[in-house]
């Protein structure tokens, strides 16, 4: 349930970033709904990150990688 939850915000979060991008290149940065993209992004990343350190630290996810 918890990886679902982090793919579905970085998915997300990828939408907000090419919705910024188009509002940069509609408005020409004179607008403040870049601004607004740029905020939503920050927020779904802060969250995401939030989550996957939540996920390691109950043990919901974990790594594989041999050292």
């Amino acid at each position: 349930m918890l990886k679902i939850i982090i793919l579905l915000l970085l998915l997300a979060t990828l939408i907000s970033l090419f919705s910024g991008l188009f509002f940069l290149v509609k408005d020409e940065g004179r607008g403040t709904r870049v601004v607004n993209a740029l905020t939503v992004r920050v927020v779904l990343t802060s969250i995401t990150v939030g989550l996957i350190a939540w996920g390691f630290y109950s043990g919901q996810l974990t790594s594989s990688v041999r050292w």
